[in-house]
Formats: structure tokens, C-alpha cells, sequence
């Protein structure tokens, strides 16, 4: 099997470009463009020197191991095979030239770190859904010409009429001259190389991208941060937005990072891409694609923006924004944006008059409810009641992940080699991803195969195969965003206990500048469990939880403890303590986004030992090392933070997070957490509906 996936791996990727392995590098060459080494150093006013960064004139004569010879250019082998790159520079004598001496040395020295990180192929970018991909505009331009079309000639018109804003040229001096120093309007300035980078979409529409080679310059670090928004707040304003009955519309800006100034000093000579404008001096002017600065310059544009609209930024998530305004029945209300770079969600009951307010500021598209989102479909969910809600599917995202009874730390198969480990990660992280997007019924075990990244079998290869496999033939599956209050069985907690004695007269602490908590209430709900040393090898427990709002889903976990714990008791404590911290951030995010709280949340666990420790004061610990979790979750409970029930383990939802779970009892749980084909007639009649189900089991 593995023979076989690394013989299609090595050929053709996902998205139809085909690559390959490097075998040998057999020759070199430098054309008239090169540096010489008497001009491969900048000189500052008081003598020091410092390597001109770049591999312009370059090509390196390589041997596939398809057994074709080609011509690359120095900067791709730089990218994809720099160890043997480096090897062949220093056994050749070249390591001294301009375009190898500034990164060679660093290369050799840190070797064996490299190894282990470096992409071990270069992509040969020659096809895409049987389209020849150019490497630049002349060849683009030829294509065109060979095969009487204009397409790629279009497509590089296009872009080059919206990014034509991005630079402004200089006359009196040619690039030579700049370079010498001697333009001393552009003094501190650093060169870069700009191209345009060619591609094929699904609709097989020809799409050029300008973009710079941000990759040679040295931003300050304080202009190349650039955070969006998170996925529980995304979740929580779903909900919100069901729970007051608010619209969502959503909109995507175009050029978005062009709307923004560029932050660096630099400049680039013009080539065949840009026009009437090749062969001169062109200053950056505005955030350009490649630039490590750019996404920052972006956000600062839309916070400004933003900002002069009314909105103000959330603590709890600096790219979620509020602003308060007044509902269709007269009361005042929060309305909320969301910015994930360039895709903007506007969640309020006036949603498409504030994407239109954003379109008069910036050219967007899409101005419509939402149907995509980072990956996920988006609809609406209509219950029987006559409410509906927000729902998540990853359908689209995952094309083609379930291990009963499988160990992966016992998996003894042979260790994988560098190609397929790459390939084995580059799963796992579309796995992960689709959890986000709400697949959680492959959550436990993408989160124990994730443990196997460092040193993955071809046991775990074959396994993370098995859940595309999986997800393939379980499709249809909505993370829904539900409102609806559930009904719980309160003679599961105690009530009225007087923590007094034991604590003093604690209170949950209100965070500073809190906005006014406006719109309708939500109820916190959280299962709590673990799996008392699941690790057969190193016998660490495994932590599960997961919590709602109401009855829409909006955070979960999976993840196997720190530390060896020699008792059941032990190790549901630590998960106990886990989930405290979680629901304190919660708190504080709904808090922060002006989101009535209406009581403790509500956890339940399925030891009685944790669940008499935790609710009732005259209980004492017998174990000094539980003492910190211990604490920690009994204030949380004297504050009103939370409070803890007796959950039996059947119907505890967390227990699907901590190991493998038998086909009928996985369904069972799944079907009380997202919506799809889960539900088992012989534990659900179809005369009961998915949300009184849902609501019969968590009480």
C-alpha cells in the first residue's frame, strides 16, 4: 500500500500539480543577470559588509527520479532541497558566489536540524487539470500563442490592471544606478524580486497573481503579526445570532491587502509583468502579496475602518467587533463583525446594510448569507418547533475515520521514510481541520494519531487513510448551532451547600470593562471524562470534554494528560480541573461580547468520588498531589462558577473524546452531539425527535 501511495504522491497532488524527487544535481550555470563576487556585498557608511540576498542568474542542472534532466532555477532547489544544494555548492568551489555565500554557511551548520523539517521535493509546476502552468509572462504569452488563445494573456492583464496601485516608479536613475547607491532618495531601501505566479482554478478559469519575494527581507517583528478571528468565537456568535434571531451575511474583499499601505522600504526593478513600467525603478507603495508585513497592514486598514464606523474591538478576541444598536421591538442589542483576514461575517439584525456600509469603503464580492466559511458549509437548520439555527458541515472540505479497538502506541510496522512522513502530517492536518469545521466524531482519534508526528509507522499512515476512508462513506454531518434551552434533571446537583466555612464569601470576579450584557440569556453545559490510563505503553490517561451553549456545541477537547495518575479518581480530577479553566475563559468571552450569563454551568461527570469532592464542602481529600485541582475546581463551585452532577456513563458525551468506542454506543453519543447518520433505532425510536433526544440525555 505505502509503495503504492508514494508512486502517486510522487507524481500528482490533490489539486492536480504534479511534482518531483530529486535524485542528483549534475551541473550549473550563471547567465549575465548574476552578481559578481565584487558586487555581492552592501557597504554601510562605516564599512561593514553585508551579502547581497539573492540568486538571480542561477540555474542548476538536476536529475529526477523519473529519470528526465531539467534546468531549475537556483531559488526553487533553494526552497525544496537546500542540504544537497548546499553539499554540491561547497564540493563544486561556488559556495563563495554571491548568490550561495550568504546562505550556505548557515545551511551546513545547522544540517541536521534542516533534515528534519525541510520539504524534500520540488514542485515541477508544469500542469494543472491537464493545463500547462507558465513559469513566468513570456511564457505564458507563448502558451497563448501555440494554442490560439488569450486566456493567460487575460488573466495577466487583469491582475495587473488592480495591482498597478501597489507601486510608484522613479525617474533619473536605472536599477544599476539604485543598487550603486547612488538614487539617495531610496537610501535604507532594499531591493526585492517581484513575479506573477500562474494558476488554474476547478472551473478551469486562468488566474495570475502578482506577488514579492517578502521572503529576502527583514521586517521588524512588530509589523509582521497578524491574528483572525477564532473558531469558538465564530461558534458563540452562531448561536448568539440564533438565539436573538439575527442575520448573517458575509462578504470578501478583493485585493484586500492592496487597500493598504506597505510598511517596508522597498523597491524592485519592473519586468515583463508589469507593463510599460519594465526595467524601471519601482517603489512599493502599497501591501503586496508575499510581504511579511502585508496581513498586519491589512488589519491595521480594516481596524481603522472599522473604528470609524462605531465598532469597538472585543477583549475576549481582537478581531471580533460590536457595536450596539437597537432591535426590530425597540430594545438595544449587539451587533458583531468578524474579520478572518478578507472574509468578513456581519452577524445582526440589519447584517446586509453593514456589509454594504464595508462595500462603500472597499471593493467587495459575495455579498450574500453565507454558504462557505474557512473550508465549511453554512446553512440554516429548521427544527420541529418551528425555531431554526446555524449549522457547520466540513462535507466539502473532506472528499474521501474509524479505528475500534486500535492502539496506536502499540503499532510495531516499519518507520516511514522522509516522503511519506511528510505526506502522513500533511493528513493529519487536514483531519484536525475538518474537527474544526465540526467532525467530531473522528476527534479522539485523529488526537492519539497526532502523538505519531515525530516518528510515524506505516500503521499510522494506513489508519489515517482508513479515516479518509471513513469520512467518505459518513457525509451529510451538520455541527448545529442550536438555541433551544435542554431540559436537565436538576436532582443531580446539590443545592443550597454553604461553602462559607471553607472558603469565605466568594464571588465569580467580573472582568474590568465588561460591555452591558444586552439580547437573550445562554446556560453553560459541559461533560466532563477521562480515560484512566488509556496509554497502554506510558498507562497516561486520556482527557475528554465537551461544552455547550444552550444546545449548540461551541468547544471541545481531546488530548492525553501530562502526568501518570495511579487512580481513576486521580485522573478525572485533572480533567476536572481542565474543564474549570475552560469554562472560566467562556465565561469571560460571553461576558466580553455582551452575552447574558444566566447561572453556574453545568458539569457532568461520571465519578461519584469527583462528584462528592466537588459539591459537597465537609468532603476531604486524602491525597496531597490532587490537592491544587482539588482546590481549584471546589472554589470555582463556592463562586458560582459551575456545579457538578452525576452523569452515568452510557449518556456522557465526553466519554466519545477519551478512547475507541463500539459501533452501536458511538452512535448513540454522536447522535445527541451532531447532526447526521448516527442514529441507531434500537437506541432511538423515530416517533422521538433528534432534539428531545438530546435533551432526554443530557437530563
Amino acid at each position: 500500500m505505502n509503495q503504492i501511495a508514494q508512486a502517486i504522491y510522487s507524481q500528482v497532488d490533490g489539486e492536480g500539480k504534479q511534482h518531483s524527487l530529486l535524485e542528483a544535481i549534475i551541473g550549473h550555470k550563471a547567465d549575465g543577470s548574476a552578481l559578481q563576487k565584487g558586487n555581492g556585498y552592501w557597504i554601510s557608511k562605516n564599512g561593514n559588509k553585508t551579502p547581497k540576498k539573492t540568486t538571480r542568474g542561477w540555474s542548476i542542472c538536476v536529475r529526477w527520479k523519473d529519470g528526465s534532466i531539467d534546468w531549475a532555477p537556483l531559488k526553487d532547489l533553494k526552497d525544496s532541497n537546500p542540504i544537497e544544494l548546499a553539499e554540491y555548492a561547497v564540493e563544486n568551489g561556488i559556495d563563495d558566489e554571491p548568490a550561495f555565500n550568504w546562505w550556505v554557511s548557515t545551511v551546513m551548520r545547522q544540517r541536521n536540524r534542516i533534515i528534519g523539517k525541510v520539504k524534500k521535493r520540488h514542485w515541477a509546476t508544469t500542469h494543472k487539470f491537464g493545463i500547462r502552468l507558465p513559469k513566468n509572462v513570456e511564457e505564458a504569452l507563448q502558451i497563448d500563442k501555440d494554442t490560439g488563445t488569450d486566456f493567460w494573456a487575460k488573466a495577466i492583464q487583469k491582475e495587473r490592471d488592480k495591482v498597478r496601485v501597489a507601486w510608484e516608479a522613479l525617474d533619473g536613475y536605472t536599477p544599476e544606478d539604485t543598487r550603486n547607491g547612488k538614487d539617495h532618495k531610496l537610501a535604507g531601501y532594499q531591493e526585492i524580486d517581484c513575479h506573477m505566479v500562474f494558476n488554474v482554478k476547478m472551473d478551469l478559469t486562468h488566474k495570475a497573481r502578482f506577488v514579492a519575494g517578502g521572503h529576502t527581507t527583514e521586517a521588524p517583528a512588530s509589523i509582521t503579526y497578524s491574528s483572525v478571528v477564532s473558531r469558538d468565537s465564530v461558534r458563540i456568535l452562531f448561536t448568539a445570532a440564533a438565539l436573538n434571531d439575527m442575520d448573517i451575511y458575509a462578504c470578501d474583499v478583493n485585493n484586500a491587502y492592496l487597500n493598504a499601505p506597505c510598511r517596508e522600504k522597498i523597491w524592485f526593478e519592473g519586468g515583463s509583468e508589469c507593463g510599460e513600467d519594465r526595467g524601471r525603478v519601482l517603489v512599493v507603495v502599497r501591501a503586496l502579496y508575499g510581504l511579511k508585513s502585508s496581513g498586519h497592514s491589512w488589519g491595521q486598514m480594516m481596524r481603522e475602518n472599522l473604528l470609524e464606523m462605531g465598532f469597538t474591538k472585543s477583549r475576549a478576541d481582537q478581531n471580533a467587533w460590536m457595536r450596539k444598536t437597537v432591535g426590530p421591538h425597540g430594545e438595544q442589542m449587539w451587533e458583531y463583525v468578524l474579520c478572518y483576514v478578507d472574509d468578513i461575517l456581519a452577524i445582526s439584525h440589519r447584517a446586509k446594510d453593514i456589509i454594504k456600509e464595508i462595500g462603500n469603503r472597499f471593493d467587495i464580492k459575495d455579498l450574500e448569507e453565507p454558504k462557505l466559511y474557512l473550508g465549511a458549509v453554512i446553512g440554516k437548520q429548521s427544527f420541529e418547533d418551528g425555531t431554526s439555527g446555524w449549522y457547520m458541515s466540513a462535507d466539502k472540505y473532506v472528499e474521501g475515520a474509524l479505528l475500534t479497538g486500535y492502539k496506536p502506541e502499540l503499532d510495531v510496522t516499519e518507520e516511514l521514510d522522509d516522503d511519506m512522513v511528510s505526506r502522513f502530517r500533511q493528513l493529519i492536518g487536514i483531519l484536525r481541520w475538518a474537527v474544526e469545521l465540526g467532525r467530531l466524531d473522528i476527534y479522539h482519534e485523529v488526537s492519539v494519531l497526532s502523538q505519531f508526528q515525530a516518528l510515524p509507522r506505516e500503521g499510522h499512515l494506513e489508519a489515517a487513510y482508513a479515516m479518509f476512508d471513513y469520512l467518505k462513506s459518513k457525509d451529510k454531518v451538520k455541527l448545529v448551532f442550536d438555541p433551544n434551552m435542554p431540559e436537565i434533571d436538576e436532582s443531580c446537583f446539590k443545592h443550597n451547600m454553604d461553602w462559607t466555612p471553607f472558603y469565605g464569601d466568594l464571588a465569580e470576579e467580573l472582568p474590568s470593562k465588561m460591555p452591558d450584557p444586552l439580547g437573550k440569556g445562554v446556560n453553560i453545559f459541559c461533560f466532563v471524562d477521562s480515560n484512566h490510563a488509556g496509554n497502554v505503553v506510558t498507562r497516561r490517561s486520556h482527557t475528554g470534554i465537551f461544552i455547550l451553549i444552550n444546545n449548540a456545541p461551541v468547544l471541545w477537547y481531546s488530548k492525553r494528560q501530562n502526568t501518570v495518575e495511579t487512580s481513576t479518581f486521580g485522573s478525572e480530577f485533572i480533567a476536572m480541573k481542565t474543564a474549570k479553566e475552560m469554562i472560566v475563559t467562556l465565561r469571560y468571552k460571553l461576558r466580553m461580547f455582551g452575552i447574558p450569563i444566566l447561572g453556574p454551568a453545568s458539569v457532568f461527570c461520571d465519578n461519584e468520588g469527583v462528584v462528592k469532592n466537588t459539591s459537597i464542602p465537609e468532603s476531604v481529600l486524602n491525597k496531597k498531589h490532587l490537592s491544587i485541582a482539588y482546590h481549584a475546581v471546589r472554589e470555582a463551585v463556592a463562586a458560582g462558577i459551575m456545579r457538578v452532577g452525576k452523569e452515568v456513563t452510557e449518556t456522557n458525551l465526553a466519554d466519545l473524546f477519551t478512547k475507541c468506542l463500539p459501533g452501536p454506543r458511538r452512535n448513540k453519543l454522536l447522535g445527541s452531539m451532531i447532526w447526521g447518520p448516527f442514529y441507531d433505532p434500537d437506541y432511538y425510536p423515530e416517533t422521538v425527535s433528534p432534539k428531545k433526544r438530546k435533551a432526554e440525555e443530557i437530563g
